[in-house]
């Protein structure tokens, strides 16, 4: 019969022990330092995930150089209220690009938009400039508008009629909501598992390496009591991160729906990942050895899972935007199977281990 004492005693101790835990600690604080800066981060990093963001974050106005005659491109260029246009001559443009006193100059060719010759528009920007990026944005809209507003003019002369293709559901989505609900927040709920469940192979396999184990074992507590004395010390430490992170972001102005039900599954799911963590740290009992099975082990078991339409990831951005079906109730019952299932497992591992 486990003794449920010494096992919280066992989680205290492993507790108190985690401050000399450098990479744990460096872990936590960059999760800490994403949580309590998302807002500014989310800025730059789904700029990064889609670079047309640049466009629609700045609110500078940019002075453009416009060297060319009175087009339909230049009324266009004039409607954008982040570009202030100036008609100048190519070479005082060029010039005053050169000198930074502008951000770009576009230079229409002089060919009418009804002609037989191509329109060609050149697009000169101050290289290695991040300021270029979002000018390049801001531009490339204005020219698709201009590129239609000619494909109409000179729709008469096609012979054949274009397919139009309608997509079958619509592409169009914010940048920010894609990034912070189906990346930030799925990467902060579920980063605790995973150093959770590296934690506790190397609590679990150091007592077999460092030979530490028959000292505990003098004690009254038992093997069994040992290993779930641990695994109670690495489950302890999610809810407390996943509550902290969700606060934090809330805190930035993310709105987060569920926060309940999103507990509960980050918990049970995390609780499943560090029960496997933790047989297979037992079956081995070398860490090196443990690390590697249980990755590759937990790449193939995430694949699999992720496969599945209601996944616990895709549950939780659900969730967080308050759009979960009713049927994450039976998601998380199967986890909590899973993890009773597991505590078998691990127990018999421990067993086997014990009288060997």
């Amino acid at each position: 019969m486990v003794n449920h004492r010494l096992v919280t005693i066992i989680a205290k101790k492993e507790l108190r022990g985690l401050s000399e835990e450098k990479t744990i600690i460096l872990a936590i604080l960059l999760q800490l330092f994403i949580a309590m800066f998302s807002s500014f981060l989310m800025v730059g990093l789904s700029a990064m995930y889609d670079p047309s963001m640049y466009g629609r974050i700045s609110g500078v106005q940019y002075g453009i150089g416009y060297a060319g005659n009175d087009t339909l491109l230049l009324d266009l260029l004039a409607r954008d209220p982040s570009l202030m246009v100036y008609q100048m001559d190519p070479g005082n443009a060029i010039g005053a690009l050169k000198e930074r006193k502008l951000a770009a100059v576009v230079w229409p060719s002089g060919t009418s938009p009804d002609a037989e010759e191509p329109v060609v528009v050149k697009l000169y920007t101050i290289k290695n400039d991040i300021q270029s990026t979002v000018i390049e944005v801001k531009v490339k809209d204005i020219l698709l508008d201009y590129e239609g507003i000619l494909r109409d003019i000179r729709r008469d002369r096609l012979d054949l009629q274009p397919i139009t293709v309608t997509p079958s559901r619509p592409v169009a989505g914010s940048t920010f909501y894609e990034f912070i609900y189906g990346l930030l927040i799925p990467l902060l709920l579920f980063m605790p598992a995973i150093i959770s469940a590296g934690l506790v192979i190397d609590l679990i396999t150091e007592e077999f390496q460092q030979q530490t184990l028959d000292t505990l074992r003098s004690t009254p507590a038992t093997l069994e009591e040992i290993v779930n004395g641990k695994i109670l010390a690495c489950i302890a430490i999610i809810p407390i991160q996943v509550v902290l992170w969700l606060f934090l972001l809330m805190l930035n102005g993310i709105r987060i729906a569920s926060v309940i039900e999103i507990l509960l599954h980050v918990v049970f799911a995390s609780t499943a990942l560090i029960l496997i963590a933790a047989t297979v740290a037992v079956h081995y009992q070398e860490r090196t050895k443990a690390q590697f099975i249980f990755s590759t082990a937990t790449i193939v078991v995430i694949l699999l899972i992720l496969a599945l339409p209601s996944n616990p990831v895709n549950l939780i951005v659900l969730l967080a935007v308050g759009g979960a079906p009713v049927t994450h109730w039976a998601v998380m019952a199967a986890s909590i199977s899973a993890c009773l299932i597991l505590l078998i497992v691990i127990r018999n591992v421990i067993q086997k281990k014990e009288f060997a």
